[in-house]
Parts: C-alpha cells; sequence; structure tokens
C-alpha cells in the first residue's frame, strides 16, 4: 500500500466512515491515477473533470455513480491532500429520486420458498423480517439475538448507529433450524465458506439472483428488496411510520415517508374522480 493510500485510509477511519465507505473512495481515487497514470495528488480540476465525462459518456455512469465518485475525490482532495481548490468548482450532481420498486407479501414468499439453501433462506428472510441492510444481516452475530425480548441488536449501522428491530417467531425458528443444522464456526450466523468472517454482499446477492433466475419474477430484486418491502408492508398493516423510521435507521423521517408514496394502503380508500356521483344541478333562481 503506497503512502498516499495509507494517508486517505488514516483519514477516512479518523472520521468514523463505513468500512465499506472506505474501501469504494479508496478504488474510485486509485482508479482516477490509474486513468491517467499519475499520482492522483498530481492531477488538477482539469484532469478530475475530463475523468467525470469519461465515466458519464463512455462509461455511461448513472447519476448515483457520479455521485459516488465526486464524493471521493471531494474527500481526498480537500482532506487527504489539503487541495480543496481541485473539487471548488466541480458540483454534484442531481441524482434522480426514483420510487424502489416493491415486493408483494406473495412474491416474498415465492422467493424464500424458492430458496433450498437453508443458510441463505436464513438470511433472506432476516433481511425482510427485520428490514436489514445487506450488510447488516451478513455480520449478524448469534450474540445479537434477545430472545427474552424478542429483538435484534443492529451494531454500527449506517452512521455507526447501534438500533434494536423486531424478531419476530418465525424467524427466529428459522435461525436456530439453520444454527442447529450448520453449527458455523465463530461469532457470525452466515460465515464465508471455511472462514470465521461474514459473507460479502456480493456472495449474499449472487445467491439471490439465483432464486430470482429460477422464481421467474419479472421485477427487478436486489438485496435491497427485501428492505423495501419490509417498510411498505408494515405501512399498509398501519404500523406508525416514526416505529418504521426507528426500525430502519433511518435519520430523517422524509427518508421513510417515501414509502407511503408506493403503499397501497393510502391509495386503497381513495376514491377516484371518475367514481364519484354526478353533482345535481343547481335550480337557477332558487
Amino acid at each position: 500500500m503506497t503512502k498516499l493510500r495509507k494517508r486517505m485510509l488514516s483519514d477516512l477511519q479518523l472520521r468514523g466512515l463505513a468500512a465499506t465507505t472506505q474501501k469504494d473512495y479508496i478504488l474510485r481515487v486509485a482508479k482516477l491515477g490509474t486513468y491517467f497514470r499519475r499520482p492522483p495528488d498530481q492531477l488538477d480540476a482539469t484532469h478530475v473533470r475530463q475523468f467525470l465525462h469519461y465515466l458519464i459518456n463512455r462509461r455511461k455512469a448513472s447519476p448515483a455513480t457520479h455521485h459516488g465518485y465526486v464524493a471521493a475525490f471531494k474527500f481526498f482532495y480537500d482532506v487527504t491532500v489539503e487541495r480543496p481548490e481541485v473539487m471548488a468548482s466541480i458540483p454534484f450532481p442531481k441524482v434522480p429520486k426514483k420510487l424502489p420498486e416493491v415486493l408483494s407479501r406473495q412474491e416474498v414468499e415465492q422467493l424464500l420458498d424458492a430458496t433450498h439453501a437453508l443458510k441463505y433462506k436464513a438470511l433472506f428472510m432476516a433481511a425482510y423480517g427485520a428490514g436489514l441492510r445487506v450488510s447488516e444481516a451478513c455480520a449478524l452475530q448469534t450474540t445479537d439475538i434477545d430472545r427474552s425480548r424478542m429483538l435484534i441488536h443492529v451494531h454500527a449501522g449506517k452512521g455507526s448507529k447501534d438500533r434494536y428491530v423486531m424478531l419476530s417467531p418465525r424467524l427466529l425458528a428459522c435461525l436456530e433450524q439453520y444454527w442447529r443444522a450448520a453449527r458455523p464456526p465463530g461469532p457470525y450466523f452466515f460465515p464465508a465458506r471455511g472462514r470465521t468472517e461474514p459473507i460479502t454482499r456480493y456472495t449474499a446477492s449472487l445467491a439471490l439472483d439465483k432464486v430470482v433466475a429460477h422464481c421467474g419474477l419479472a421485477k427487478p430484486v436486489t438485496m435491497h428488496s427485501f428492505r423495501h418491502a419490509f417498510a411498505t408492508h408494515l405501512l399498509e398493516a398501519g404500523t406508525d411510520i416514526g416505529v418504521i423510521q426507528t426500525m430502519l435507521g433511518h435519520s430523517r423521517i422524509d427518508t421513510t415517508a417515501r414509502y407511503t408514496q408506493v403503499t397501497a394502503l393510502h391509495t386503497s380508500s381513495l376514491c377516484s374522480p371518475l367514481e364519484l356521483p354526478p353533482k345535481p344541478p343547481t335550480k337557477e333562481g332558487g
């Protein structure tokens, strides 16, 4: 590891950014240097702009990907090499706010039924039943399960925040069945094959892709789809949005409120103007 990379990693760690964010930022800055075949601390704003145009026009990068690169470069030049002028005139792109594609309860059950490997069935059920992010589900430990209070302790979620989420009896039964069958070594429920570290997000996503292909679902499905479904189905069941916000670990209520736009709860009880009875004519001169 170069001195520059070590310095950036140290800066990222001192600011308490998530391990995945640290890895992504370092990789993106490294790609900038590789593109120009020069150390990134020797580049300037012109180089950054040229690289971003390459991402947009040649690599067809999405606005979200573009945004991630700008964030990484801004951290590197503002913090690590203390050259804020490099990024001063380079804006963050506007990222469209798309509504999530939500699985129905029937589609979730279809996916779970089609998952024959008990390890991945337990993983998917944890992601859906507790609204966990994929990284949180993969890192689930046996000591996180509180059977007496029927809660799961999520450690260092997004923003390095701990929280408690619900533990359903069905999820607990599945986790116990899997644990008795697999007896995973180490503290993690879902270790990587032959290791004690947890499986990666990539491994979990790959397993889900195989199940989705087998089911033939037309909707795009990712591990995060389970979290979207968790929030939407709870909202449809009448759960207070503030409670859902707490379980999801959202800092802002408006982040959770977007699920009100995809739930059937708020639309099924509404009446279209087409269904309204015609207004009786008024009597002239009455």
